[in-house]
């Protein structure tokens, strides 16, 4: 989108990251901060207060502070669908309406919870999760970071439609003790129900004699979930302004309340209300999801970056990636403006990344010689919860010293081994990993993505892009649109035997 406010940002003269330090006495208070148990530093980023400064104005020319206030409020922003965005509400923010509706769900939840740990379902040992994307990923991670130790119940998660993958999660539960919970939105999502329906034959096959009753259903649709067979008693709902990458924050959560404990489900919501305060109420010089989406906004638009890549160093948030590429690509992965127009600029980079150290055998020989730039993003959790002390302080020092090696480089008459440096790079440093401050983290992430729309004038929360490939699969299943494909698509269809 044409605007003036893109020009001083595209014309300034970025200094090397080593003369920022140098020249800034303050430099690193300037670009780090505190918020909610989280230390974020992004002053190894090519950042400086001009650069803020512009970007400021190009915030304000795209009525950042209004569209923030409408998302708080509770007003539509979701401009392609008319709807609000009311995720927030699960955590306290938005229409009073919307606030007392999804506390009321959120009681209804509690109570099926506390049903359940009371035995009402009979003795559960395991919980098969069946859903796809969003109704999968959040989930997934809170009960892979928070409850590896801590979890009552043996929690599988099944998403793809490969029989592999089903065979694999109910391989360790026993399904006279196995309740099922399945989450789609609509409930017409295709893998979710070919996942439920075999689900249903599994424990049918191995003697439940009602395996309905032993099934909980989340979703936007209970009509539809209903039909399918699922007693109303057991359906819970949210709101149709959840989109499914921003739902982990209500009842589509139920397995992690039940692995974890419904006082961690409540402290996950307090720490993302935590930085939706921040986000809301800071100074825009000092909001930290805003000066993250300049920091991205600068890489993307006047250095040409397209990807980012993402390290936790630590193994538990070894989810995280996949969860960041389906909140930040799905979100803001378009080519069109909210109001229908050419964005005419890049929007969002492919996020990518691993788990440190591995990753550092595997990929860091490109980020450190390679011929593109890509900023870096380092998560570390400073208490060490493993019983190896040594260990988890040589796993902070790798993390520390690659964004120290990727900033200054290292010179050699050898261009082989010479380091170039001046490449980007941020880290956020957890005080611990817990419920509260994991909510906090997430709920950066989401506004940081958030303010990157705002600024590129375009809706995140709309996803049409995953719809056709969807649409054509669903056709070729019905036999239907074959004469209109292309010859490799037939070719491959015969060869395969579908």
């Amino acid at each position: 989108m044409p605007s003036d406010a893109w020009k001083p940002i595209e014309a300034y003269p970025l200094k090397r990251l080593d003369r920022l330090f140098a020249d800034d006495p303050n430099r690193l208070a300037r670009f780090t901060h505190e918020i909610a148990g989280i230390y974020f530093d992004w002053s190894k980023t090519h950042l400086d207060d001009a650069l803020v400064n512009a970007f400021l104005e190009l915030a304000n020319e795209r009525g950042f502070t209004r569209v923030r206030d409408a998302l708080f409020a509770g007003e539509i922003v979701n401009l392609s669908e008319l709807r609000p965005a009311e995720h927030l509400a699960e955590r306290g923010s938005g229409s009073s309406a919307a606030v007392q509706l999804a506390a009321a769900r959120r009681t209804r939840m509690r109570a099926l919870v506390d049903a359940i740990e009371a035995r009402a379902f009979g003795p559960v040992t395991g919980l098969l999760h069946i859903g796809i994307g969003g109704s999968v990923l959040g989930p997934h991670l809170l009960v892979d970071a928070l409850g590896r130790s801590a979890s009552r119940l043996q929690i599988r998660f099944l998403s793809n439609i490969d029989p592999q993958a089903f065979e694999e999660a109910i391989e360790p539960l026993d399904p006279a003790t196995t309740l099922l919970v399945v989450a789609s939105k609509t409930f017409t999502t295709a893998e979710t129900l070919a996942n439920l329906s075999a689900a249903i034959d599994w424990l049918r096959e191995h003697g439940v004699a009602d395996p309905y009753g032993r099934t909980i259903a989340v979703t936007a649709a209970p009509e539809a979930a209903l039909e399918a067979g699922i007693d109303e008693s057991r359906i819970l709902m949210f709101s149709e302004g959840v989109g499914g990458r921003y739902s982990l924050w209500s009842a589509v959560s139920v397995s992690a309340a039940l692995a974890l404990g419904w006082d961690a489900f409540e402290e996950l919501l307090e720490g993302a209300a935590e930085m939706d305060r921040h986000f809301r109420y800071s100074a825009p010089a000092e909001n930290m999801p805003l000066l993250a989406a300049f920091a991205d906004l600068l890489y993307t638009q006047k250095l040409g970056c397209q990807t980012r890549a993402v390290f936790p160093y630590d193994e538990r948030l070894r989810l995280l990636v996949p969860y960041l590429q389906q909140l930040e690509m799905e979100s803001n992965g378009k080519s069109a403006t909210a109001d229908g127009k050419p964005v005419g600029r890049p929007t969002a980079p492919v996020v990518w990344g691993g788990a440190g150290t591995d990753a550092q055998h595997a990929v860091f020989q490109l980020l450190h010689q390679g011929t593109v730039t890509v900023p870096v993003e380092f998560i570390a959790v400073a208490e060490d919860e493993g019983g190896l002390p040594e260990h988890h302080r040589q796993l902070l020092l790798n993390a520390f010293a690659q964004g120290a090696a990727l900033m200054c480089g290292s010179k050699s008459d050898d261009a082989q081994r010479s380091y170039g440096g001046d490449r980007p790079s941020s880290t956020i440093l957890l005080d611990r990993l817990d419920a509260r401050i994991l909510g906090a983290l997430l709920a950066f992430y989401e506004q940081r993505t958030f303010a990157n729309a705002v600024i590129l004038g375009i809706n995140p929360f709309d996803q049409f892009g995953v719809e056709l490939g969807k649409r054509i699969a669903r056709q070729l299943a019905e036999g239907e649109g074959e004469d209109q494909l292309d010859a490799s698509t037939r070719a491959l269809m015969e060869r395969a035997g579908v």
